[in-house]
């Protein structure tokens, strides 16, 4: 069984929390088997994406989870 994980929200005020999109309580988990695995990951889904304009910030909370 995998050990490690993130667990993906979004922000409080994130449009897409709205009723007729993903709603309030929807959450994305990945899980990986060891902790380097888990930091590398975690380091590529929040980097900085060259697409994004200045000023654009991910609108996404990202927690460490262990099991």
């Amino acid at each position: 069984m995998k050990k490690y994980g993130i667990r993906i929200t979004l922000t409080e005020d994130n449009p897409m929390r709205l009723p007729h999109l993903l709603g309030d309580d929807w959450e994305s988990v990945h899980w990986y088997d060891t902790e380097a695995e888990r930091e590398t990951a975690l380091a590529e889904i929040t980097r900085r994406l060259p697409n994004y304009r200045r000023g654009d910030e991910i609108s996404q909370v990202f927690t460490r989870i262990e099991q």
